[in-house]
């Protein structure tokens, strides 16, 4: 089994709690364990895969938390770093018609230094490049490139998720487009969500975006749908494969329990070719990823209600 090597962020998500989306009215908090690289990790660990983090927390309780908290899941953290800057924080709270109110403190995250030492446990493995705050500067954003880099010449499989927020991108939106496009140029499959898709490609019909994307440079390009499930596209095929229908709590985590499981799945092929190839193969392992992401929304919080191996046979 190949190892996947997941490179971004890990936070504190303190969500307010009873008191619908204005932050100045929250008197509660909830702490959990957040950032869409460690959540896929997670994924890929409770499924029995080789999740590993590579990333940077501050060397405080919040960051002893964070590491904690993914280690038991059985992810590899060996790789992580420990910073003076405090653990990065985010402060969240949602309304039941689902608006939310969002204060980013940006901390240790962006502090994760390059480390060339770790090309020789790159060769035939999967790199995920799917960190909300890799591109908004720090030391973080040119590793981030550096990896980029060295997953290309030691043939590794690159999965990217560019993981838009919005609350950090108002007015910048156009930066962020630029310093996205490396990353579609190199990557073997891109997930999307249907903002990002849109968004990168200038298209709002979604052919014309897959279009667009492919010409860039990426090979497969799936779109997340929510419940509309999944749309796929490579080698000039394009199907959407369905989800399966759930009653859905908190869709936290959803989409990187989707691409977490589905590296997962290719974690576990003889040979990245047999997913360049076989456009039906891609097309099974994205129902079972599908799954796995509506599973998750059915528990609250993202890394406690991602799937085992045995809730996706069930």
């Amino acid at each position: 089994m190949k190892k996947v090597f997941c490179i971004g962020e890990l936070l504190i998500d303190f969500v307010a709690e009873k008191q619908g989306s204005d932050l100045s009215k929250a008197t509660a908090f909830t702490k959990k364990a957040g950032g869409a690289p460690a959540n896929v990790a997670c994924a890929i660990a409770k499924l029995g895969g080789k999740g590993v983090f590579i990333g940077c927390v501050g060397n405080d309780p919040f960051g002893e938390f964070l590491l904690n908290t993914v280690k038991k899941e059985g992810v590899d953290i060996t790789l992580t770093q420990r910073s003076e800057t405090f653990t990065t924080l985010a402060f969240v709270s949602l309304a039941e018609d689902g608006e939310r109110d969002f204060v980013f403190s940006r901390g240790a995250d962006k502090e994760l230094e390059y480390d060339p030492s770790l090309r020789k446990n790159f060769p035939g493995n999967i790199l995920h490049l799917g960190a909300a705050t890799a591109l908004l500067g720090g030391p973080l954003e040119k590793t981030y490139g550096k990896y980029l880099f060295d997953g290309l010449t030691k043939e590794m499989f690159i999965s990217f998720d560019p993981n838009f927020r919005s609350d950090l991108w108002k007015g910048k939106e156009q930066q962020f487009i630029k310093k996205c496009m490396p990353f579609v140029e190199k990557s073997h499959l891109c997930k999307f969500s249907l903002e990002e898709a849109q968004l990168l490609s200038g298209k709002s019909d979604l052919s014309e975006a897959c279009a667009f994307l492919h010409e860039v440079g990426t090979k497969i390009i799936a779109i997340t749908l929510g419940k509309e499930g999944t749309l796929i596209s490579m080698n000039g095929n394009m199907e959407t494969v369905p989800s399966i229908p759930v009653t859905p709590v908190d869709t936290t985590g959803a989409g990187d329990a989707f691409i977490g499981c589905l590296l997962y799945q290719i974690a576990n092929l003889g040979s990245f070719n047999q997913v360049f190839d076989n456009f039906n193969l891609v097309l099974e392992m994205v129902r079972t990823a599908n799954k796995a992401g509506a599973i998750t929304t059915t528990n609250y919080g993202a890394i406690n209600a991602l799937p085992t191996k045995s809730q996706l046979e069930d």
